[in-house]
C-alpha cells in the first residue's frame, strides 16, 4: 500500500469503557452526542452485512450487530428502518446485499469482515455516492490506496492474542496448547502468532498445535478439530473462527460432563457463556467490533464520516484485551498480563503479527 490514512479520536478510549456490556447496557445515553445529535439522526439510516458466519455466530458479527444495536438505541432509531442487518448465506451475497441497501438509502453500510474486501471496492467504485465502511481489511483503488468513500476499521488482534497467550501458557497443565483458525489468511494469523508468541513468552517449552478449518461457519467441523487436539494432549484451545469456534465449545462441554478438564478460550466478545454450564471458558480476546461500529456510525451522523481513512483499534485504545469475566484466571496470570501489557503499550515489546516475526520472536527468547 503506497499511503496509509491514520486517525483515532479520544472519544474511543470512553466509548472502549462505557460500553463493556454493549447490547445489554440500557443508560450509556452520552454517547449519543446529545441534543444536536439526535436531531441530526432523527433520518439517519445505518445498517451492515454479515459475512457468511451469521449475526449470531457468538463472536465477530454478533458483536458488530450489538454494536449497531446500540447505537440505533442511543440515538432512537427504529429498527428495520432507522438501523438492520442484512445476512450473507454466501460469499456470492456480499454484493447483492450491499447494492440492495444503497438502493434503500442507508447512509452508512457496514461490511463485516476482510471476506468482504473485493465486493466492498466493486461496490465502492461503482456508487461512488455512497458511504462504506469495512471491518478488518483496508479498502483501496487500483493504484493501492483507500477508498476515499470507505472507512477502514482494523485491529491489533495481535496485542490482545498475545495477552491470552500468556494466560495459557501459565494456566496449561499439560504443557500443551492448540489454536483453531476459521480460514487461514494474513488477519488470522496476527491472531495465531499473537497467541503463540504469548505462550512461549511464559513457557517456551509448551507445545502448540494448530490447525485451520478453512471456514468460519461450520461448527461441526470445529468440534471435529478440536477433539484432535484435545487428543494430542492439549488442555486449552485458542480459537479466532466465528461460528467454527461455537464447535470447540460444545466438544470441551462434552468432555468436562465426562470429568476431563480441558479449557477454551473465546474471541471476538466474552464468550464466558458459551462454555456454560460446565464453565470451560478460561478467558477471551475480546474485539470491540461494537466500539468500532458505534464510533463510526457516531462520526457520520455528526458530518465527519471518516471515508479514505484507516482507523486502528489496538490495546492503547482499548479496542482489543482479555475479556472481563475473569473468574478462571489465576492471580498470577492476570498480574503477568498487566506486566505484559504496559511492555507492549510502551514500545518495549513488539507483539509479532506473522509466521516471519513469530519465528524471529521464538528466536529471540
Amino acid at each position: 500500500m503506497k499511503k496509509k490514512y491514520g486517525f483515532m479520536l479520544s472519544a474511543v478510549l470512553a466509548a472502549g469503557t462505557l460500553l463493556s456490556a454493549c447490547g445489554t447496557n440500557d443508560s450509556t445515553n452520552e454517547s449519543s452526542g446529545g441534543g444536536g445529535t439526535e436531531d441530526k439522526s432523527s433520518d439517519f439510516k445505518v445498517a451492515m452485512v454479515t459475512d457468511t458466519g451469521g449475526v449470531d455466530d457468538k463472536s465477530f458479527n454478533q458483536s458488530a450487530w450489538e454494536g449497531l444495536q446500540q447505537f440505533g438505541k442511543d440515538n432512537g432509531l427504529e429498527e428495520d428502518k432507522g438501523f438492520k442487518y442484512v445476512q450473507s448465506t454466501a460469499a456470492s451475497d456480499y454484493q447483492p446485499n450491499l447494492s440492495g441497501l444503497i438502493r434503500e438509502d442507508y447512509n452508512l453500510i457496514f461490511g463485516i469482515g476482510f471476506l468482504m474486501q473485493q465486493d466492498i471496492q466493486t461496490i465502492a467504485t461503482q456508487k461512488p455516492e455512497a458511504q462504506l465502511a469495512l471491518v478488518d481489511s483496508v479498502a483501496v483503488n487500483e493504484n493501492d490506496e483507500p477508498l476515499e468513500n470507505v472507512a477502514s476499521i482494523t485491529f491489533k488482534e495481535h496485542q490482545g492474542s498475545f495477552l491470552v497467550g500468556v494466560i495459557a501458557g501459565m494456566q496449561s497443565e499439560s504443557n500443551k496448547v492448540g489454536f483453531i483458525g476459521g480460514v487461514n489468511s494474513e488477519l488470522i494469523k496476527k491472531f495465531e502468532s499473537g497467541f503463540k508468541a504469548g505462550v512461549k513468552s511464559v513457557n517456551p517449552d509448551a507445545e502448540i498445535f494448530t490447525q485451520y478449518a478453512d471456514d468460519f461457519n461450520a461448527a461441526e467441523k470445529g468440534q471435529q478439530i478440536a477433539a484432535t487436539l484435545y487428543d494430542k494432549g492439549a488442555d486449552i484451545i485458542y480459537h479466532a473462527a466465528g461460528g467454527t469456534g461455537n464447535g470447540v465449545f460444545t466438544e470441551a462441554k462434552n468432555r468436562a460432563k465426562n470429568g476431563e478438564k480441558v479449557w477454551v478460550i473465546g474471541v471476538d466478545r466474552d464468550q464466558h457463556e458459551e462454555g456454560m454450564p460446565e464453565n470451560v471458558t478460561l478467558t477471551s480476546m475480546v474485539k470491540r467490533v461494537d466500539t468500532a461500529v458505534i464510533e463510526v456510525s457516531k462520526q457520520t451522523v455528526d458530518g465527519n464520516f471518516p471515508g479514505g481513512q484507516v482507523t486502528e483499534f489496538g490495546l492503547e485504545e482499548d479496542g482489543v484485551g482479555i475479556a472481563e469475566t475473569q473468574e478462571n484466571v489465576s492471580e498470577e496470570a492476570l498480574s503477568k498480563v498487566e506486566e505484559y501489557k504496559e511492555k507492549i503499550q510502551s514500545g518495549e515489546l513488539e507483539v509479532p503479527s506473522t509466521d516471519e516475526e513469530f519465528e524471529e520472536f521464538e528466536g529471540s527468547l
